[in-house]
């Protein structure tokens, strides 16, 4: 039987991303979905770049990470050598209206496939975490040995609390390898433009959100807060191209075949944008004019945020090639080869 990585939430958009980038590397799939946020579209697209070859190495399965038995099926009905664990919701803002569904998808979910590896005999764990950890930091640039004090929103607490769980799994049992990777903002596409992000109603994510201003999908983007203690007074934040932010994830997964233990990297570019900034970008390199409003802050947001990703380079020796106007040409080629997302 052919070895193959279990990869959850990979109909979504950094999941889809990333299977593209194992299969060019030669890595079997099995992706796990229940759809919540995702298409099956995406899977389709993941094949058709990939080739038929590749694509047939692609085993889609729907279902729900928090489902045990569900989980029990595919490690009987696959040789899994390893999990790269992307299932989960993923939204600071609506986290705050939710946390219920936040703590149960997010740690429950982590929970129940842990210990479904743990029956099954795999130990190796790719975790898809977040710089909302660290919470509200006094000093930039962020590394791994900053303070975690305590995430401001119920999606970074569920995160923490999944790497805390990770971290206690893996020191009561060496067998354990699992690579904790906090990211920063993920933006951008592939470049063919056939996978890309595909936000439910009006997008978190601001990237999203100003792309779909361009294309008159929406009237304005909406700004939330301009009185934060920055440049401008727009919230600061380090954007990564999701392409390296996959690539990361390789690197990490090769990691796990040759340390044990619980690991944590940085997965960023080292260079922080506020949200006025990343506006003026998208209008130079597109052309299109965004029109905005500012809104009251949200809650559960942060003033700036950017990362130290030396360590990654130094242990991985990954780190991000795509500068941000690529992220933005990636992301409205996306946007205008698929003006209604999946749904076209």
């Amino acid at each position: 039987m052919t070895k193959s990585l279990l990869v959850t939430g990979g109909a979504g958009y950094i999941g889809s991303h990333a299977c593209v980038a194992l299969l060019e590397a030669g890595y079997s799939v099995v992706v796990l979905d229940n759809l919540s946020n995702s298409s099956c579209e995406a899977i389709r697209r993941v094949e058709k770049i990939c080739g038929r070859e590749r694509g047939r190495r692609l085993n889609f399965i729907r279902g729900d990470v928090r489902d045990l038995k569900a989980l029990e099926k595919i490690f009987n009905v696959f040789d899994i050598e390893a999990v790269l664990h992307f299932a989960g919701l993923k939204s600071v803002s609506e986290s705050v209206k939710k946390p219920l569904e936040y703590y149960d998808n997010n740690f429950s979910g982590s929970v129940a496939l842990c210990q479904a590896m743990q029956a099954a005999g795999v130990y190796k764990l790719v975790f898809s975490s977040s710089a909302t950890v660290y919470g509200e930091q006094s000093t930039m640039p962020i590394s791994e040995e900053s303070p975690l004090g305590s995430p401001t929103n119920p999606y970074g607490q569920s995160k923490l609390m999944v790497e805390n769980m990770l971290s206690d799994l893996a020191g009561s049992d060496p067998q354990w390898s699992i690579s904790i990777l906090r990211y920063f903002n993920p933006v951008g596409a592939h470049e063919s433009g056939l996978i890309g992000e595909d936000p439910r109603g009006i997008p978190n994510n601001l990237l999203p959100y100003i792309s779909q201003v361009a294309a008159g999908r929406l009237k304005r983007l909406t700004v939330y807060g301009d009185d934060y203690p920055t440049s401008d007074g727009t919230g600061v934040r380090d954007y990564i191209h999701v392409v390296d932010l996959v690539m990361g994830h390789l690197s990490a997964l090769e990691e796990t075949y040759t340390r044990n233990g619980a690991n944590t990297w940085n997965l960023g570019t080292g260079k922080g944008y506020s949200v006025l900034e990343v506006v003026s970008c998208f209008e130079a390199v597109t052309g299109h004019e965004i029109p905005y409003s500012v809104a009251s802050r949200r809650n559960g947001d942060i003033a700036i945020c950017w990362a130290d990703p030396s360590k990654a380079k130094k242990e991985l020796n990954w780190y991000a090639v795509h500068d941000l106007k690529k992220m933005i040409s990636d992301t409205w080629k996306w946007q205008t080869k698929n003006p209604s997302g999946y749904e076209n």
